[in-house]
């Protein structure tokens, strides 16, 4: 059985089907259809609705803003779902639906229950300790994975400053003990036919044995989209969001370990305190409620030629672990895609996990990213560059590229060629400038054309040597303790 809340009652599945997603379960299962169908691709945030789930460090409830159109209901087990038709208390609006009104905040209403419910999670993010001091940076962000067509936002923005930097306990806070107890008698482990929810490497090991040729899910961001958009049936899925061991996020002595089924909303913080320069790039891969489902590990498995992930981690030399079950293998990120989402990976392995080390002294890191829109697209070239300097000079260069070729791509002649070069010099530029210009054969496709990509790796290869010659003999951030 896969049991949840649904708002406040305690719902149990038996027979569903694989790919329904959470948006068509709310619809036409459940008939609440407050929540709307725009795009059907993780676009729009007119679907969006928000998960409830116990931080078991904390022992608190966890609010987080969500794409239905794109989730499964597999995601649902063991947490609430949280909809627009359960903010209100009795007759009284909850705090940010009456914003909502008193801002003239709403038009035509379609997208509105979508904007509704990113305010309700950013509401509710106050009760974190960590949480930052709401502004208009932090409103932006929670509202980026919605669209309006009316408002022109400015309303919209207001509301979201009004309510949520007046926050007061509302029902869900005074409800929180009921709501976690009710949450806590949910068993561990669930399973209906063609749906697996294993808690455990050992359970998982088993559900690959018992549905040898079923989709692994973890956010399923990427793969809900092979039902929505193309009209794929899955036989059967297997959820990775409850294996313990796929969650973890840990320091050591040598660098970061995360999981692969840590979302990018979990990773980002500690992923920033250590390579700064990396936020922009995990920011703009995806909205808000893409980043609070959508996981590094799963960003890998596709094995896209145009995710943003996999160039990072070439770039920083991390390692990519991955499991049966009985044993496990830590393989280069360098040479890991093998071909046109092709890895490496065996068929009864899975990715464990994603190991990268810290810095060393004195590097220069900048990541890039260059879409048709600036927020929530795809990359139509992604390039991360860093340069470790001794003394000025060029010691190493290790590169990942996206968008250029079937595979995200390294770059070792680079290094070579520059090997010892006085990083501020006019011939470092020139020789990467020509280098990258010729290096690749890429596709000319809807997003751009072939020269278009081989000029962009050229002319981010001199933004990146703009923005850090100046500063080649100065020593640059290492890692954070």
């Amino acid at each position: 059985m896969i049991n949840f809340l649904l708002n406040d009652s305690l719902i149990s599945l038996s027979d569903v089907r694989p790919n329904l997603t959470v948006l068509e379960y709310l619809r036409e299962h459940a008939r609440l259809t407050g929540t709307k169908e725009g795009c059907a691709s993780g676009d729009c945030g007119a679907c969006t609705v928000v998960l409830a789930e116990l931080n078991t460090n904390t022992q608190q409830l966890e609010y987080k803003s969500i794409n239905s159109c794109i989730t499964l209901v597999a995601a649902l087990h063991g947490k609430q779902l949280i909809t627009i038709e359960h903010l209100a208390n009795g007759k009284n609006l909850h705090p940010v639906q009456q914003a909502m009104v008193d801002h003239h905040a709403s038009q035509c209403g379609f997208c509105t229950p979508g904007f509704v419910m990113s305010m309700f999670a950013l509401y509710q993010a106050q009760h974190n300790k960590n949480a930052k001091c709401i502004n208009r940076e932090t409103v932006e962000h929670a509202l980026s994975g919605n669209l309006c067509r009316c408002t022109g936002y400015r309303p919209i923005l207001d509301a979201a400053l009004d309510a949520c930097q007046q926050y007061q306990p509302d029902k869900f806070a005074n409800n929180a003990k009921q709501t976690i107890h009710n949450l806590a008698t949910i068993e561990n482990g669930a399973e209906v036919t063609g749906i697996c929810i294993p808690e455990s490497k050992q359970a998982l090991q088993q559900a690959k044995q018992d549905y040898p040729k079923a989709r692994l899910v973890a956010g399923g961001t990427d793969i809900a989209l092979e039902s929505t958009q193309q009209y794929k049936d899955f036989d059967s899925v297997i959820y990775l969001g409850r294996v313990k061991e796929l969650n973890r996020l840990e320091e050591t002595d040598t660098g970061l370990v995360i999981g692969a089924g840590v979302t990018y909303q979990m990773l980002l913080p500690l992923l920033v305190k250590h390579f700064p320069e990396t936020e922009e790039l995990i920011q703009r891969l995806g909205s808000m409620p893409v980043r609070n489902q959508g996981t590094m590990g799963g960003n890998i498995a596709n094995a896209s030629p145009i995710g943003d992930t996999p160039p990072l981690l070439i770039a920083l030399n991390a390692r990519i672990v991955v499991d049966n079950g009985t044993q496990q293998r830590s393989l280069p990120a360098v040479g890991f895609f093998t071909g046109y989402r092709q890895t490496q990976m065996h068929d009864d392995e899975w990715i464990d996990s994603i190991e990268i080390p810290y810095r060393q002294p004195n590097t220069l890191l900048r990541a890039y990213k260059v879409s048709k829109r600036f927020e929530d697209d795809i990359s139509t070239v992604c390039a991360v560059f860093s340069v470790l300097l001794n003394n000025g000079k060029v010691q190493q260069v290790n590169v990942g590229f996206g968008g250029v070729a079937a595979t995200p791509m390294s770059l070792n002649k680079l290094g070579i060629a520059l090997h010892n070069l006085e990083w501020s010099s006019q011939e470092t530029l020139k020789k990467g400038q020509h280098i990258l210009g010729n290096a690749f054969a890429p596709i000319t496709d809807v997003r751009a054309s072939a020269e278009y990509r081989q000029t962009l790796l050229s002319n981010l290869w001199h933004r990146f040597w703009l923005e850090t010659h100046q500063i080649a003999t100065q020593s640059v951030v290492v890692r954070v303790n």
